[in-house]
């Protein structure tokens, strides 16, 4: 670090130098030294942001740059060929520079859509392509679970956050409902995290979509123009994501995939929380929030008890598991009130 700095001061030193015996704007020495001094200052801060600037937005933008100086150069030919017109010279530079800076600024917002990986060579240990782009909506953003998911390095690719999707966020934080907006700030709080994650790289996308109103059929169009994936637990997003035939990932349906394999006939320990609907039932809950429906379990509320599973139900909402309580062969185990306390609060936050 102190050779680099060393580097950067000598780099000065010589333009600043430079231009005091050569004086290139025609003024006395020390004019020309401050001159050169402050474009050394410049180029050295240029250097230090562009370090800053992925691989892939650098190409983009020199690439957009490159071809919005051909156009420039094409247009100005024609304008050579107009009637002399001392406006002429004046429209041809401030075309090249609108171009240039236009080709610059749209290739390096589009650069990181790139697939280097594709081009082989230097570029073959690229791994993230156009479908490792990972979209994510408002409601798995509030959600928060998608930072546990992160921290374990599930999530591989870049986090893709829309702006759309940030004003959104934004709206229900300033929201005048107290509910909403803590809700919003939670969603804030959220993004933050998701930032500080090294191993994670988010990115805030600035595309958007004004004719389509709808904030999840932004996400879809999103999702098409770059071929990736809608991260969400929104179950209507879902199905009309399926429908234009965009891949999503539902962080319900994984939550659902990792709750225990539980079979029928196997003997299982819950403890019985409250009463069930039907006659003679009770209820009880699973570490994962999973429902367990008991038969004969209505006189063993507030105690813990072997039942035996009858049958499992996968609905949309999650898994429900029924059971049959039997006195002549289960045991009861009888639990003090500060844990079955404890187990009720914990059910409760579940719900």
């Amino acid at each position: 670090m102190a050779d680099l700095l060393l580097i950067r001061f000598l780099f000065i030193a010589v333009l600043g130098c430079a231009a005091y015996f050569l004086r290139p704007v025609g003024q006395n020495g020390l004019v020309s030294a401050i001159i050169g001094v402050l474009a050394g200052i410049g180029v050295v801060v240029f250097e230090i942001r562009i370090k800053a600037v992925s691989l892939k937005r650098l190409i983009g933008a020199a690439f957009g740059s490159i071809l919005g100086i051909l156009g420039a150069f094409l247009i100005s030919l024609v304008l050579e060929r107009l009637p002399s017109n001392p406006t002429i010279p004046f429209l041809q530079v401030a075309l090249l520079a609108w171009m240039t800076y236009c080709g610059l600024v749209v290739g390096a917002a589009k650069g990181d859509m790139l697939n280097l990986a594709a081009m082989g060579g230097l570029f073959g240990g690229e791994k993230t392509t156009k479908t490792s782009f990972k979209i994510l909506d408002t409601s798995v953003i509030i959600d928060g679970r998608i930072v546990d998911i992160a921290e374990t390095g599930f999530i591989d690719g870049s986090i893709v956050i829309p702006q759309f999707v940030l004003r959104e966020l934004q709206l229900v934080a300033d929201s005048s409902d107290s509910m909403k907006r803590n809700r919003g700030r939670r969603g804030l709080d959220i993004l933050q995290k998701l930032q500080k994650m090294p191993e994670l790289d988010v990115q805030i996308l600035e595309d958007d979509f004004p004719n389509v109103r709808d904030v999840d059929m932004k996400l879809i169009e999103l999702a098409k123009l770059y071929n990736c994936k809608i991260v969400t637990n929104d179950f209507n997003l879902n199905k009309v994501a399926q429908l234009h035939k965009v891949e999503v990932l539902n962080i319900n349906e994984l939550a659902n995939a990792l709750k225990p394999v539980v079979l029928p006939g196997e003997t299982m320990r819950v403890f019985i929380l409250k009463e069930g609907k039907e006659y003679n039932q009770g209820v009880a809950y699973l570490d994962d929030g999973t429902m367990v429906v008991v038969d004969n379990a209505r006189k063993m509320i507030s105690k813990t008890i072997d039942i035996a599973v009858t049958s499992v139900l996968q609905t949309t909402a999650g898994k429900m598991i029924f059971g049959r309580f039997d006195e002549r062969m289960h045991a009861i185990h009888d639990k003090p009130a500060r844990e079955a306390v404890q187990a009720s609060s914990a059910t409760g936050s579940a719900l």
